[in-house]
C-alpha cells in the first residue's frame, strides 16, 4: 500500500539512481531496438563548468527533459547529448581568487603551465557541479556521453576549424576596436557587458576652430578624458551652420594637435550644436566614422586604462602635457581635463545626464573601448548561408517572431572578435616568425614545416625568452599567447560533440539535431554561431551546408512574481534546489545577503526576506517545480514566478498521489489485455472518450512547442475529469453495484491512471514512475519502466451518447452544489429534489444515475413531480425544472442579513480601488504590475457584488 503522505525526498534519489543504473537515458534505450527507426537529438546548451542551477537552467532543462521523455516514448532513437563549457574569464577568474585565498603564487608568477595545471586540478575537483543539480531536477541526459569543450577531441576540432578558416581567407588579424576589460586585461564578448543605467554628465567643450579667430565649435562628451584621442570634429553634411568651415581644422586644445571638420551622416543636426568629436581609437560609432573619412586613430591608453602617451603613433605631444598626464587613471583623467578645460575658458557648460554606462560582467569594472590588434572571423560571410536557411524554412524559430530579430542581427553582422588575452581555454595556433611573419597550423610541427619553408633554415620553437641562444643561427618562431573566444568551441558544439572531425556512426545518425532549446539572450551569441559554423563545415554529399538543427525553441526569462529580473542585488532570487528541498529562514536570509558590498543593501534584503518567508521556503519537490515551469511556459510570455503557484502543483501531485490509493484501497488492480472498448457503463464509456481527448490535445501541444497547453491540459483532466469527477461518481458503483459493473469499473480505473501517468510522466517523472511501480504490486507485472514504456496511442474511444449523458450528471450535480454554497447551506445537511416536466430521457437518466446524484449532491430524496414546493429554488435544466425546497433548512431573514452586509462590504472596496485607479498620479507612478493588480481586484470585487446581489434576490423570492 502507497504511504499515506507522498514525500518527494523518499523517492527521488533512489528513482533517478534506478534509472541511471538500468541505462535508460543512453542513446537508443527505449520501446524499441530497431536500429533503424527515427532519431531525435537534442544538444544541451553548455552550462559554464564553474556554474550552478538557476531557474533560467531550470525552465530550459525542463522543456529539454520534456521533449526528451516524450519523443523517447514515443518510440525513437533519443539522444541527449549533455556536456559543459570551459568558460574562459569566469573560470580563470575562480582559480586566481582561489590561489590568492590560499596565499599561493599568482599566475604571472607561477607561469602559464603551472597555472593551466591549476585549472585543470581545480576542475576535476570542483568543475561540473551543476551536472549533479541538473540530476536533481530529473534530466535524462545520456551522461556517458558527457563533453567539455577542452576534451581531446572537441580541441582537436577546434583547431581544424580555426585553421580551415584562416585557409579559405575567413579568419584573419586585423586593428579594430574591442570591448576591453583593463581590469582582467582582456577583450570580452557584448554578451559579457553589462550596461547600467548612470547619473552622469554632459560636458560641452569649445574647439578653437584655426584661422577664425574668436570662432568655436562646441561639442559635448560624456568621457572627456577622450578628448586627448580626438582626431576629428564632424558635422552633418545637409548642416548649413557648419559648411562654410567643412574641409578646415580645428585646433585640440590641451594638446594642440591640429584635427579636421569631416561632414558625415552621424553628425545629428537635431542634438546639442550639431557637432560632434571623434576619437575613432575610443568609441564604436566614432571607428566607423573613422573608417570612412580615413582619419588617424589615436589611441591614448593602456591596457590598464589609464593615460599613455607612448601608444600615439601621429604628433607630437607637448612636454608640460605628457609630464601631467602620462600614466594618469582614466577618471582621474576626466577631472584633471575638465579642470584644464575650465582655466582655459573652453568648458561652455555642464548638463547632468542619465547614460548606460558598459560594466565587465565578471570584473565589475567600466569597460573601454580600445584599439588593438585581434583574431577575427568574418562573420558577414559566413553569415550569408544561415540566413538563407531560415529564409527558406531549413530551420524554424518557436516562436516565428524571433526570425525578425535573427534577421536583423545576421544582415548587419559585424567581424567576429575571437582572441582573448587569457591563458585559460583553446591557444590560438598561429606562431610568429622574427619578421612577425604569421604561420597557422594544427601542430607546432606543422608550424615548423611552413616556417622551415619559408625561411629555407632550420626554425625552432620560441618558448621563453631564455630559450634563445644567440650562439645559434636557427630562427625561432613563437605561439600567439592569446586563447579563443569561448563561443567559438561552442560554436561547434552541435557536430564536434558527435564526434567531428571523425565520420562517427553518431554523427551519421544524430545529425542534425532536431531541436535546440535555449533562452533568446544567446541567440547572436550561440545561436546564430552555430548556425554559421554548421553550415560551412557540415556539407551533404552534393556539398551543400547542412543546418545544425531543424527548430529552434525560444523561451522566455524567469521573472519574480511581480515580473521583476531575478537578481542578486534585488534579494528575489529563487534557488531551485532550495524549492526542491525546502530551506529554513535563517540560511535563506543568508544566503541572500553573502558577499553583498552594501550594508545597506544586505539591511534592506533581509528584512524584505523575513517579512515574505517567515517559515523559509518548504520542499516542494522537482515535480512540483517542473510542472510549474512547464505550465507557465507560455510562448513569448516570461514567468512570473512565485510560490504560492508552485504550492498549488505540489497539490496537484498530493492529489494524483491521493487518487492512487484510492485505486489501491478500493483494489481497482490493472487487468493484463483490458480494452477500454468494451466497457459497458456510461461512465466508463465516457472517462475512456474523455482520457483519448486530453491524450491528443497534449501531444498535439507538445509537438507545437506549446507546453503551458500540454501542461494545462493534462492538468485539467487529472484534476477535474478523474479526480474531481470520475472517481467520485465510481463510488456508487464500487459500493453497491452489481458484480460486473464493479469489476468493469476497477480495471477502467486502473487503465485510465496508467493512461495519466504516462501522460504525465514527461512533466513529473518521478511520482509518475514511483506510481507505475507501486500500483503494479497488487496487479499484473509491468514490462517496463515507465521511462521506457510507450507512449499511449488511443483511438476509437469517442462517445457522443455516453458523453451526454454523464454531462447531464455532471451539469446538474454542479447546479445544486451552487444552490448550496450561495444560500450558505450546512455541508451536512441533506435535501430533497423535486424534478418536474421530465421527459422521458429524464427518467431514465434519473433511473440509472438517482443514487449517483443524491451521493455527490448530498440530497435525501428525488422525487418526479409537477407539484414544485412554495419557495423552492428553482432551477432550469435541460428539458426539466429543478426545484429545491430550502425553507426549512436555512434561516431566511438571517440570509438575507448576511449577503446585505456582504455586498455593503463589496461595495466599500468597489469605491476603494475605483478612487484610486481614479487618481492619475498613482496610475503614473506605480509600477504596471501594481496597477494591473489593483484592476484585477476591481473586476472580481465588482463580480463578488454581482453574485451577492443574485443570490439575495433568490432569497427575497423565497421569502415572498
Amino acid at each position: 500500500m502507497l504511504e499515506k503522505k507522498y514525500q518527494p525526498s523518499d523517492i527521488e534519489n533512489r528513482i533517478y539512481k534506478k534509472w541511471e543504473d538500468a541505462g535508460a537515458f543512453r542513446a537508443g534505450a527505449g520501446v524499441s531496438d530497431d536500429p533503424n527507426r527515427e532519431s531525435f537529438s537534442i544538444v544541451i546548451p553548455p552550462p559554464n563548468v564553474t556554474g550552478s542551477l538557476h531557474m533560467g537552467h531550470a525552465l530550459n532543462n525542463t522543456i529539454q527533459d520534456i521533449l526528451v521523455r516524450f519523443e523517447r516514448m514515443r518510440g525513437k532513437d533519443v539522444l541527449w547529448q549533455p556536456g559543459m563549457d570551459h568558460a574562459g574569464i569566469a573560470t580563470q577568474m575562480v582559480v586566481e581568487r582561489r590561489l590568492a585565498e590560499a596565499g599561493q603564487p599568482d599566475r604571472r608568477t607561477m607561469g602559464r603551465e603551472a597555472f593551466v595545471e591549476k585549472i585543470w586540478e581545480w576542475k576535476e575537483e570542483s568543475g561540473g557541479a551543476i551536472f549533479n543539480q541538473l540530476r536533481r531536477l530529473g534530466a535524462s541526459c545520456d551522461w556517458s556521453r558527457e563533453r567539455f569543450t577542452m576534451d581531446e577531441g572537441l580541441s582537436e576540432a577546434v583547431l581544424k576549424v580555426f585553421v580551415q578558416l584562416y585557409e579559405d581567407g575567413l579568419i584573419y588579424k586585423d586593428q579594430r576596436l574591442v570591448n576591453w576589460d583593463p581590469k582582467l586585461e582582456t577583450a570580452i564578448s557584448d554578451v559579457e557587458v553589462e550596461p547600467q543605467e548612470t547619473q552622469g554628465h554632459m560636458w560641452h567643450f569649445k574647439y578653437p576652430v584655426k584661422g577664425e579667430e574668436g570662432r568655436f565649435i562646441t561639442v559635448a562628451t560624456t568621457r572627456p578624458e577622450t578628448m586627448l584621442g580626438d582626431s576629428a570634429v564632424a558635422v552633418h553634411p545637409d548642416d548649413e551652420r557648419y559648411s562654410d568651415i567643412v574641409g578646415k581644422t580645428v585646433i585640440l586644445p590641451i594638446v594642440g594637435r591640429e584635427i579636421p571638420i569631416v561632414a558625415d551622416d552621424y553628425a545629428d543636426p537635431e542634438k546639442g550644436s550639431g557637432a560632434v568629436k571623434i576619437t575613432p581609437a575610443h568609441d564604436f560609432n566614432d571607428f566607423e566614422v573613422g573608417r570612412r573619412n580615413k582619419l588617424e586613430m589615436i589611441n591614448i591608453f593602456d591596457r590598464h586604462a589609464c593615460v599613455d602617451f607612448g601608444m600615439v603613433d601621429t604628433g607630437s605631444v607637448p612636454e608640460v602635457v605628457y609630464e601631467k598626464y602620462q600614466g594618469m587613471e582614466r577618471f582621474a583623467a576626466r577631472k584633471a581635463i575638465v579642470k584644464e578645460m575650465d582655466e582655459l575658458g573652453l568648458l561652455e557648460k555642464i548638463d547632468d545626464h542619465v547614460l548606460q554606462v558598459p560594466y565587465g560582467d565578471r570584473s565589475g569594472v567600466v569597460i573601454e573601448p580600445w584599439l588593438t590588434d585581434q583574431w577575427y572571423v568574418n562573420a558577414e560571410e559566413l553569415a550569408k548561408p544561415a540566413i538563407a536557411a531560415v529564409k527558406e524554412g531549413e530551420v524554424k524559430f518557436v516562436p516565428s517572431n524571433w526570425d525578425k530579430t535573427y534577421y536583423e542581427w545576421m544582415n548587419n553582422i559585424q567581424p567576429w572578435c575571437i582572441s582573448r588575452q587569457l591563458w585559460w581555454g583553446h591557444q590560438i595556433p598561429a606562431w610568429y616568425g622574427p619578421d612577425d611573419k604569421v604561420f597557422v597550423a594544427e601542430s607546432e610541427e606543422g608550424a615548423i614545416a611552413q616556417a622551415t619553408d619559408f625561411y629555407k633554415k632550420e626554425v625552432r620553437i620560441l618558448r621563453s625568452e631564455v630559450d634563445a641562444d644567440p650562439s645559434y643561427v636557427d630562427i625561432y618562431i613563437k605561439r600567439d599567447e592569446d586563447v579563443l573566444d569561448t563561443w567559438f568551441s561552442s560554436g561547434l558544439w552541435a557536430f564536434s560533440t558527435l564526434g567531428w572531425p571523425e565520420n562517427t556512426r553518431e554523427l551519421e545518425k544524430y545529425y542534425p539535431t532536431s531541436t535546440l532549446v535555449t533562452g533568446f539572450d544567446i541567440i547572436f551569441y550561440w545561436v546564430a554561431r552555430m548556425m554559421m559554423m554548421s553550415l560551412h563545415f557540415m556539407k551533404d554529399k552534393d556539398g551543400k551546408g547542412v543546418i545544425p538543427f531543424e527548430t529552434i525553441y525560444m523561451h522566455a526569462l524567469v521573472r519574480d512574481e511581480h515580473g521583476k529580473k531575478m537578481s542578486k542585488s534585488k534579494g528575489n532570487v529563487l534557488d531551485p534546489l532550495d524549492i526542491i528541498d525546502g530551506i529554513d529562514l535563517e540560511s535563506l536570509v543568508a544566503k541572500r545577503t553573502v558577499n553583498l558590498m552594501n550594508p545597506k543593501d544586505a539591511k534592506k534584503i533581509e528584512k524584505a526576506t523575513r517579512k515574505g518567508y517567515q517559515d523559509g521556503i518548504i520542499p516542494h519537490g522537482t515535480d512540483a517545480l517542473r510542472f510549474t515551469l512547464a505550465a507557465m511556459a507560455a510562448q513569448g510570455r516570461d514567468i512570473k514566478l512565485s510560490l504560492p503557484r508552485i504550492e498549488g502543483y505540489r497539490n496537484f501531485a498530493t492529489k494524483l498521489w491521493n487518487a492512487s490509493r484510492f485505486t489501491q484501497m478500493n483494489e481497482c488492480v490493472r487487468v493484463d489485455g483490458f480494452d477500454p472498448k468494451t466497457a459497458e457503463l456510461a461512465l466508463n464509456k465516457w472517462i475512456a472518450a474523455e482520457m483519448q481527448g486530453a491524450l491528443a490535445d497534449v501531444t498535439l501541444a507538445i509537438e507545437q512547442y506549446k507546453f503551458n497547453e500540454a501542461a494545462n491540459a493534462a492538468y485539467h483532466f487529472t484534476w477535474h475529469i478523474f479526480c474531481d469527477w470520475y472517481l467520485e461518481l465510481i463510488k456508487p458503483v464500487l459500493h453497491e453495484g452489481e458484480a460486473s459493473a464493479r469489476a468493469e469499473t476497477r480495471a477502467m480505473t486502473a487503465w485510465v491512471l496508467d493512461q495519466v501517468l504516462l501522460m504525465l510522466h514527461p512533466f513529473m517523472p518521478f511520482i509518475t514512475e514511483e506510481l507505475w511501480e507501486k500500483l503494479a504490486e497488487h496487479g499484473t507485472d509491468r514490462d517496463t519502466m515507465l521511462i521506457l514504456a510507450s507512449w499511449p496511442q488511443l483511438e476509437g474511444l469517442e462517445n457522443a451518447a455516453a458523453h451526454e449523458e454523464i454531462d447531464w450528471v455532471v451539469r446538474l450535480v454542479t447546479e445544486v452544489r451552487s444552490v448550496r454554497a450561495e444560500m450558505n447551506i450546512p455541508a451536512g445537511a441533506r435535501i430533497p429534489m423535486v424534478v418536474s416536466q421530465s421527459g422521458k430521457e429524464t427518467q431514465l437518466r434519473l433511473e440509472a444515475h438517482g443514487e449517483t446524484l443524491k451521493w455527490l449532491a448530498r440530497l435525501d430524496k428525488i422525487v418526479v413531480s409537477d407539484d414544485i414546493p412554495e419557495g423552492a429554488i428553482q432551477i432550469v435544466h435541460d428539458e426539466a425544472v429543478i426545484a429545491l425546497p430550502l425553507k426549512d433548512v436555512i434561516d431566511i431573514g438571517a440570509e438575507c442579513d448576511r449577503l446585505g452586509k456582504q455586498i455593503g462590504k463589496a461595495d466599500k472596496e468597489i469605491m476603494m480601488f475605483t478612487k484610486k485607479l481614479g487618481n492619475e498620479k498613482f496610475v503614473a507612478k506605480a509600477p504596471p504590475a501594481v496597477v494591473e493588480e489593483q484592476k484585477g481586484k476591481l473586476a472580481a470585487a465588482q463580480e463578488l457584488k454581482g453574485q451577492l446581489e443574485e443570490a439575495l434576490k433568490r432569497f427575497e423570492d423565497m421569502a415572498g
